[in-house]
């Protein structure tokens, strides 16, 4: 059961998806609590597992992380062994950033960022090498028009 969230929830949430380098005071002041009562509403959020961490958004440009590949791909196999070989298997490739099981014409999507084609190539040997796939086929992103924006709370 997903926790039900209030509106000051919801707009420390908003904040957060905004800035989370914000102070825990900066935090409060926004939304109009005291540090105090701001503390106890993120802690609830974290023991509910809503909050999970937080993370650095990076820009992947000036890492030389040029190159976006949704990888879409289907197999003939569906068994819960082999989904957990294929599952362990993905989540050693560092490249692969979101990875996700799908309904429609596909089993599984991907999504790898790395350098260039070169690269990818190797992350695609890599991706076939352990496991038996029915196809594989990469569409190549050519702008990021949206990336990682805001859960709509």
């Amino acid at each position: 059961m997903s926790k039900k969230l209030d509106q000051i929830d919801t707009r420390l949430l908003k904040e957060l998806q905004k800035d989370a380098t914000l102070s825990q005071r900066e935090l409060a002041d926004r939304i109009g609590l005291s540090q105090n009562a701001c503390w106890r509403r993120l802690k609830s959020l974290h023991d509910e597992g809503v909050l999970q961490g937080s993370t650095a958004r990076i820009a992947r440009e000036k890492l030389g992380l040029n190159l976006v590949v949704f990888v879409m791909l289907r197999t003939r196999h569906h068994s819960a062994e082999w989904l957990q070989a294929f599952r362990r298997h993905v989540l050693t490739i560092p490249e692969v950033v979101d990875f996700h099981r799908i309904g429609g014409d596909y089993d599984y999507q991907l999504k790898v960022v790395t350098q260039d084609m070169t690269s990818y190539d190797k992350v695609y040997q890599r991706l076939i090498e352990k496991v038996e796939l029915d196809s594989v086929t990469s569409y190549f992103a050519m702008e990021a028009i949206a990336e990682g924006r805001p859960l709509p709370i």
